[in-house]
């Protein structure tokens, strides 16, 4: 027959499955007390564990945990490295490197199931109430000291008194506001937000706006037993900063106006970008581990970066590879090449200036009517997506660094574009054709002709067995290249290697080599 809990409700045993039970029903590993730290390092030894019994390397295994994010492989080893030491993040780096959706992904990767003290606004653990080592070290809530103490005071509490079998809890899955909170920072976003606001409906029930019983919890409160997201931390004045010191030292908030503290412990990862480090205060820095998230150098995860964002959509026209690619390496070559120490172009290259340029091309090339983007195109996205990362603060300030874009565009578009048809040509040359020069100078002949006679490309779409060195060209486009309905491989293909014919040599002797 079903126990009866605290509350009279019939719940079953407390095993695999339940949801509701009472403190005595847990198993031991479920009433033993971790703190959210310990349950994070736990579930990430498990989880590489497991990757690498599958065959994964370690290495592999490491970068499978974060499927949402490209970065640096020792981005992701200095944050596994400092989340199993049991430390708090903070990433810092330029705008736009992906130290958020780095910082997401974590989130993704806590552990969400958890038991709870049923009814508690903070979510206790069971153990802080009814286990007197894990009451000592971490105290429950003033509530549940109050209601589960002999005389309904906090000091009348003493876990070895309390019956477990009286002690009704739950098994919830963290989300936002229970075990899971965000802070934008901003000077805006005060202690109280933080630490909590009083409930006037609260007070009105219970008289005393210095009870516990009246406090509506705040971030800090909210993501006890959780995670908690902090983004751009430097913005946050020096008040709520300290405010979230208190939290990391201590594991408690105290807000202003309680008598009491309140239990506050989280895994906490703060973003920053590099303009704001020197907003954060000393003690609260030195209480989190620093972790550079930069841009990658690797061409090949900038374009991973692109590809992932650009399948979850459904291509509306055909954008050739090889200006995608050459979009990339003008954003690259931005980084490389201009000083991050101006603050207004910061964001110009940015991963999303990265994603953005794509978009921006085809827009053009929609709205001159173009059946697929071109050169002008091209160079018209760029100068549109990272002019429009920008940061305006005056007219004439704008108007230099729009002129330092434009200036920057002309120079380097066209050799980003040679660049990566260049690379194109060679990867199928050594690719498809296994380096037969024969071939090669077949599919070129081929590829002139059609280029220039329209009716010709309309006999292989209809099926003629006509140019069958170059028919090897367009299935490579096909395999290559995402091309929306509507879209003809020979016409994607012709359109193709129309860019190869103006801005390639169809030689791999310089550079061909390159696999990025």
């Amino acid at each position: 027959m079903a126990a009866k809990g605290a509350t009279g409700a019939s719940v079953g045993p407390a095993g695999v499955g339940a949801t509701k039970g009472v403190a005595s029903q847990l198993p031991p590993q479920e009433l033993a007390y971790r703190s959210p730290g310990e349950v994070l390092h736990d579930h990430l030894s498990g989880l590489m564990s497991s990757l690498q019994a599958k065959g994964l390397s370690r290495e592999e295994s490491l970068v499978a945990l974060f499927p949402k994010t490209v970065l640096p492989y020792e981005t992701y080893e200095d944050t596994m490295a400092a989340l199993l030491s049991g430390a708090h993040l903070l990433f810092f780096g330029p705008s736009g490197s992906g130290k958020t959706n780095l910082a997401k992904e974590l989130w993704d990767l806590f552990p969400k199931s958890a038991w709870v003290v049923d009814g508690c606004p903070l979510m206790d653990h069971p153990g802080s109430v009814v286990d007197p080592v894990a009451s000592e070290e971490y105290p429950p809530c003033p509530v549940c000291a109050r209601r589960f103490s002999t005389d309904g005071t906090p000091e009348g509490f003493d876990a070895k008194r309390v019956d477990p079998s009286k002690v009704p809890v739950r098994r919830i899955s963290l989300r936002e506001g229970f075990g899971f909170a965000r802070i934008q920072g901003s000077s805006e976003v005060f202690p109280d937000h933080l630490t909590g606001n009083i409930n006037l409906l609260k007070l009105e029930q219970v008289g005393d706006p210095m009870s516990p019983l009246v406090l509506e919890p705040g971030k800090l409160l909210q993501a006890n037993r959780g995670f908690l997201l902090v983004d751009e931390i430097g913005k946050l004045p020096l008040g709520t900063q300290n405010v979230l010191l208190q939290a990391l030292q201590e594991g408690t908030v105290t807000p202003a106006k309680s008598r009491e503290s309140f239990p506050s412990r989280f895994v906490a990862v703060c973003t920053s970008n590099l303009s704001d480090l020197d907003n954060i205060n000393d003690p609260l820095s030195d209480r989190l581990t620093s972790v550079h998230v930069e841009f990658n150098h690797a061409h090949g995860r900038n374009r991973r970066i692109v590809e992932m964002a650009r399948a979850g959509s459904t291509p509306s026209q055909w954008a050739p590879e090889v200006l995608l690619d050459a979009g990339v390496r003008v954003i690259e070559l931005w980084r490389e090449k201009m000083s991050d120490d101006n603050p207004d172009v910061g964001e110009v290259g940015s991963n999303r200036t990265l994603i953005d340029v794509g978009y921006r091309m085809e827009a053009f090339a929609k709205l001159k009517g173009h059946p697929w983007p071109t050169f002008d195109d091209l160079r018209a996205g760029l100068l549109h997506g990272m002019r429009g990362r920008i940061r305006a603060r005056s007219g004439d300030s704008f108007e230099q660094n729009s002129r330092l874009v434009s200036e920057f565009v002309d120079r380097h578009t066209e050799e980003a574009v040679k660049r990566s048809a260049t690379l194109y040509w060679c990867r199928f040359f050594r690719d498809r054709l296994k380096g037969n020069r024969s071939d090669g100078e077949g599919v070129v002949s081929e590829g002139r002709r059609l280029s220039k006679d329209a009716a010709l490309v309309a006999k292989v779409i209809g099926g003629e067995p006509l140019f069958p060195r170059f028919q090897e060209f367009t299935k490579w486009v096909a395999e290559h290249e995402r091309l929306p309905s509507g879209v003809s491989p020979v016409d994607a293909a012709v359109g193709e290697f129309a860019l190869l014919d103006k801005f390639s040599l169809f030689s791999c002797e310089e550079g061909g080599d390159e696999h990025e």
